[in-house]
């Protein structure tokens, strides 16, 4: 799965998600901003993405996922 592919799926699944996305042949690496992540546990935030990525993760087109996701308000805080 290409990364303009991974960033779209993400986009349009996740509430006003800001996605970055690169990758190494399966392995993906994604930041996320989304005002969806409020109020949510990491854990929480993880396994959103993941129900988003289950399909692409079910059939091998992506191997690994690593993520960074923030609220709007965490970053802004982070790049302040």
């Amino acid at each position: 799965m290409q990364p303009d592919e991974i960033k779209s799926v993400l986009e349009s699944s996740i509430e006003q998600a800001q996605v970055e996305v690169s990758s190494d042949g399966s392995h993906v690496s994604v930041v996320i901003i989304s005002p969806a992540f409020e109020g949510l546990t990491p854990v929480k935030k993880q396994q959103l993405v993941y129900s988003v990525l289950q399909d692409a993760i079910a059939s091998g087109a992506i191997h690994a996922v690593q993520m960074k996701t923030y609220t709007p308000a965490q970053w802004a805080a982070q790049n302040a």
